[in-house]
């Protein structure tokens, strides 16, 4: 008789032993690292890091939408918001100076779709505006990552990402644009550099996709 293995269903914080593990080897590749409770820790701990009069960028984030920390960014006056800048850019004329302004801010906020217990982290986007932030054009670079998405290994990142992640994110798509996303790119973070560069904010509790 054979016998099927249930889907993770990739909803469900991790146990505090995982969240430590992978905390530990994020830190041993470089990262600087917090296990905070909640997303409101999360939401104060995002402004002790972030000087006042920073650029900053966020990424599209459910975690950033829905615990404050994209509304603090982009509309709070506290830094400088390169969202809200560039919303009052021309877009074709502008669009190279854009792409820069993006790319290369004092800040970038966002949050990835997992992080491996090996300690990688895992970013997905249609469009690719957060990832050469995330990847090192950026100065700084916070992470907010609710304790769901902490997965065993970067093929289960992956399974994460176009089993639970993509259909999600079509959905807000939709709703929001009028049109599906697309799993266009992938950046996967084995290691930071750069000592005090990256900082991920783990959280205990499930937020976001």
């Amino acid at each position: 008789m054979t016998t099927s293995t249930p889907t993770t269903p990739f909803t469900d914080p991790v146990p505090a032993q995982r969240l430590e593990q992978a905390a530990a080897a994020l830190t041993a590749n470089g990262f600087a690292v917090e296990i905070l409770d909640d997303a409101a820790a999360a939401r104060t701990r995002v402004q002790d890091l972030i000087p006042e009069g920073a650029s900053v960028f966020t990424g599209a984030s459910e975690t950033l939408r829905l615990s404050g920390i994209d509304e603090d960014i982009n509309g709070s006056g506290r830094y400088a918001s390169v969202k809200a800048r560039s919303k009052t850019m021309d877009r074709a004329a502008q669009l190279a100076e854009i792409w820069r302004m993006i790319a290369c801010p004092d800040v970038i906020v966002g949050s990835v779709a997992a992080v491996t217990e090996t300690g990688s982290l895992v970013a997905a986007s249609a469009s690719g505006s957060q990832l050469a932030g995330y990847s090192g054009a950026a100065a700084r670079a916070i992470w907010i990552v609710g304790a769901q998405k902490v997965v065993p290994d970067l093929s289960t990142a992956l399974r994460r990402i176009e089993d639970h992640c993509l259909p999600l994110e079509n959905e807000r798509a939709m709703e929001a644009y009028g049109q599906s996303s697309a799993l266009n790119r992938l950046l996967i973070l084995n290691a930071e550099p750069h000592p005090g560069r990256g900082t991920v904010l783990l959280l205990r509790e499930a937020i976001g996709f």
